[in-house]
């Protein structure tokens, strides 16, 4: 059965009155990971005018200051929301968790990631002596694939190992490349039989938290509309959640801006979702 075609929409002005809350993403939506979107900003900006909430909700397996701090870095003004809820607060949240219940863990990311369990309480160890595994991303995401992973999966499997996925993304566009994530492994984990606890979109749990945090600023969040460049995260998500999304078709799967509703309701059939509506890029 096929979806319903998305409204192709210019700008977000359009659709704002309809809605009192925007869950936005970061990483495709708000820049590129170097650069951000021209627009994007303006847009956000627009609609908080006019009496909207904005919360920026990132798979970013980092705590959501240091989201605030490099989003500053990239040049995304402060203005354009008024909180951040990240894949990582949750992880935090989770491995403390563990870490109190006296769990020790195997952990695995990039330098970059440094701040996921800054002053949390865990003990580390080797696969071998390890209770879990946390996996922010790969080691090296300008060089590695999931194919790199390939004998250590074997061995977190023979130990039987849950695995917590601090990011499930798969890709994201970084500039003018695209590079795996976290997700990325761990969907390879899952395939090979691990358990796999994700924290992140387009899993509910986040969509709990960013529920919550919405009524806590309105009283009552209102109508609110995800909007995100991921099929698979971002519209699947908001779709499980029972929210309209906004698709921004030239971020993750760069598809061209003057798509149709059919191909854009094609693509997203692919990850088996739909979106009420669509753009090219996030402008006002």
């Amino acid at each position: 059965m096929g979806f319903s075609k998305p409204q192709l929409i210019s700008g977000l002005g359009e659709i704002a009155p309809r809605y009192d809350t925007l869950i936005c993403d970061i990483w495709g939506v708000l820049h590129d990971g170097v650069s951000p979107f021209e627009g994007a900003d303006d847009a956000l900006k627009n609609f908080r005018e006019g009496g909207g909430k904005v919360l920026l909700m990132s798979n970013a397996p980092r705590p959501a200051a240091s989201v605030v701090a490099r989003l500053d870095g990239i040049g995304t003004a402060r203005h354009a929301y008024d909180t951040v809820l990240t894949s990582g607060d949750l992880v935090r949240e989770e491995a403390a968790a563990r870490g109190a219940a006296g769990q020790a863990c195997h952990y695995i990311g990039p330098d970059k990631d440094s701040e996921l369990l800054a002053g949390v309480a865990l003990d580390f160890a080797d696969p071998d002596a390890a209770d879990f595994i946390l996996l922010s991303g790969l080691r090296d995401d300008r060089t590695e694939t999931p194919d790199d992973y390939a004998a250590e999966i074997e061995v977190w499997r023979a130990h039987d190992l849950p695995l917590i996925c601090a990011n499930p993304d798969r890709r994201v566009q970084f500039g003018k490349r695209i590079i795996y994530c976290a997700g990325a492994v761990a969907e390879r984990y899952e395939q090979a039989g691990g358990n796999v606890v994700w924290l992140g979109k387009p899993h509910a749990p986040i969509y709990a938290r960013a529920a919550e945090m919405l009524a806590a600023m309105r009283g009552d969040a209102g109508a609110a509309l995800v909007v995100g460049d991921g099929p698979a995260t971002d519209i699947s998500g908001a779709a499980a959640a029972g929210l309209d999304a906004l698709f921004i078709t030239g971020g993750l799967t760069q598809q061209n801006g003057d798509a149709s509703a059919e191909a854009i309701a094609e693509r997203l059939a692919r990850d088996d979702t739909h979106a009420a509506y669509a753009m090219h890029r996030l402008i006002w």
